[in-house]
Order: C-alpha cells, then sequence, then structure tokens
C-alpha cells in the first residue's frame, strides 16, 4: 500500500487527467457518429490510449528509478525536491501565458479497428511530451522511491481512471441513446472551442501539485509550519 502523502496527489493528477481534451473529444465523435457498432472503435481506441500511457510510465519509472537511485549516491541534499519546485513554478507561470487559439480534437477518417489502433499511438505519441498530470504523477511516486509492485499498479489503476469518463459516456449513450445527444453534441462543442483554454487550467493545476510536493520533498514545509 502506497503512502497517503504519494497516493492523495497520485489520485489528483488522474483525476484531473480524465479532462483531456482529445481522448474526450475523440470518444464523443465516435459516440455522435450514427455507427451501428461503436462500441469495438471506441474501446479500441481507449485501450490504446491507456496501453500505451501504461508503457511509456513503466518505461519512465523504470529510468527514473535508476537515475534517483544514482543520484542519491552523489548527494544527500533535497536536490529533486527542489527541482520539483522550479518546475512547478515554471508549469504554473506558463499556464498565465500559454496561448489558448482553438484547437479541435483530431477525429478518425473511419471507425476501422486499424484507425482506432492508429488513433490511440497517435494521441499518445503526440500528447506525451504535455502529458503533464501523468508526467507529475510518475515525477512523485518516482521521488517516492517506491518499488515496482507498488508503482505498476498504481500506474494501471492511474490509466484506467483516465479513460473512464469516457466510457461512462458510452454507457450514458447505451442507456438513454438519442435522449443524452443533444447534450453530447453541446460538450463536444464545449471541447471543440475551450481545450486549449482547459489545457491552461490543468498545467497551473499540476504546476501547484508538483511545487507541494517538491517543498514537502525539501523539508522546508516542516520549517515553515514550524514558525
Amino acid at each position: 500500500m502506497p503512502p497517503l502523502d504519494v497516493l492523495i496527489p497520485v489520485a489528483g493528477l488522474a483525476l484531473l487527467d480524465t479532462l483531456s481534451p482529445t481522448t474526450l473529444g475523440v470518444s464523443l465523435f465516435v459516440l455522435l457518429s450514427g455507427a451501428r457498432d461503436i462500441a469495438r472503435p471506441l474501446f479500441t481506441y481507449l485501450g490504446t490510449v491507456a496501453l500505451f500511457y501504461f508503457v511509456l510510465g513503466c518505461a519512465i519509472m523504470l529510468g527514473l528509478g535508476a537515475a534517483l537511485s544514482h543520484l542519491s549516491h552523489l548527494t544527500d541534499s533535497p536536490a529533486t525536491g527542489w527541482f520539483m519546485v522550479a518546475l512547478g513554478g515554471a508549469l504554473f507561470a506558463y499556464s498565465w501565458v500559454m496561448p489558448t487559439r482553438k484547437r479541435a480534437p483530431r477525429r478518425p477518417a473511419t471507425l476501422r479497428t486499424t484507425t482506432m489502433i492508429g488513433l490511440g499511438l497517435a494521441t499518445g505519441l503526440l500528447e506525451a511530451g504535455t502529458a503533464f498530470p501523468y508526467l507529475g504523477a510518475i515525477g512523485i511516486m518516482g521521488t517516492a522511491g517506491l518499488t515496482a509492485t507498488t508503482w505498476a499498479p498504481m500506474l494501471a489503476g492511474y490509466n484506467l481512471m483516465m479513460v473512464l469518463p469516457p466510457v461512462l459516456l458510452y454507457v450514458g449513450h447505451r442507456l438513454f441513446g438519442e435522449r443524452l445527444r443533444p447534450r453530447l453534441d453541446h460538450w463536444r462543442e464545449k471541447i471543440d472551442s475551450g481545450s486549449r483554454e482547459a489545457m491552461s487550467w490543468i498545467i497551473g493545476i499540476v504546476g501547484v501539485i508538483l511545487v507541494l510536493n517538491g517543498l514537502q520533498s525539501t523539508g522546508l514545509d516542516d520549517l515553515l509550519g514550524t514558525r
């Protein structure tokens, strides 16, 4: 069982990652496509995205663990914590100045299985570098020194939570059918027009979480609390 000071911020970042404009936008497009079989393309896409990020997270965790282990032999200073503070501060500052031009989520030309797999891989490859909540969660788990038997299930749970909203939308679509369509259309329009603004909020929140965790790693939060 991971400690609460790791589990709580990682769970918070996972909840934040459920707001991914691209994943939600593609999922809504599939649900509103009018195709007779929407379960196969939707779950193919979501499964590909989740699997891609899980494998990526495992690769980063293994490399990050080795790097932090090497760092611990070089210095006993809380350098990693200060790095997280600096990175979080930079992300928070960037969230205020990043451009918020409209960017519609990518949409598949067809709903074939191979197309949806390719789209899932493209989503991961193109957005991995800006997946700030996920990278922040990996950084928190890495600096906590968790074993693979602890962080691997956490990564799996993170990715399942990340694709949970589209699954719930699919369930709602199955239960309510056309009665839910106006609401889905409205949500898709909101995502199309506000994806960049939503991303700025996500980046800012991730920055704050990283700063707070970094301060905890440096011990500065305890020092400030005693004064």
